[in-house]
């Protein structure tokens, strides 16, 4: 996997992945900071996977949300120390525990963003069925 990532003047980069850019911003006025984007990563890998393993057990679902929070060292350079995720989607109320399979297989077997992330840090989830 490779990027290509170019300033752009102040702390304004764009990064380029396979022909798709994003916009990094330090001050966040013209893009996401870095490590939101760490957690936009995590979110969408994990999230893939969900999907992904949901439609493999043929759970009828919509609208699926996720919010990923993280806590963070005081003292440079400021790391992660726990992140929450709150997966939020609409099923059925009897889909809840293999939707919670699917969220535990993510985070615990396939997402390698997750898998890097707690090498540092927690990670834990809240599920929310609409």
């Amino acid at each position: 996997m490779k990027t290509t990532t170019v300033w752009k003047g102040e702390h304004r980069f764009e990064s380029e992945h396979e022909g798709n850019f994003i916009q990094v911003d330090g001050d966040k006025k013209a893009g996401h900071g870095p490590k939101a984007l760490l957690l936009s990563g995590l979110a969408g890998c994990s999230g893939i996977d969900v999907v992904d393993i949901l439609e493999k057990m043929r759970v009828e679902f919509s609208d699926f949300s996720m919010d990923a929070e993280a806590e963070q060292t005081e003292e440079h350079p400021k790391v992660f120390t726990g992140v929450q995720i709150t997966y939020r989607l609409h099923t059925a109320p009897e889909n809840e525990e293999k939707v919670r399979k699917a969220i535990e297989l993510s985070l615990e077997k396939y997402c390698g963003v997750a898998a890097m992330l707690k090498k540092n840090s927690t990670v834990h989830y809240t599920l929310v069925i609409l």
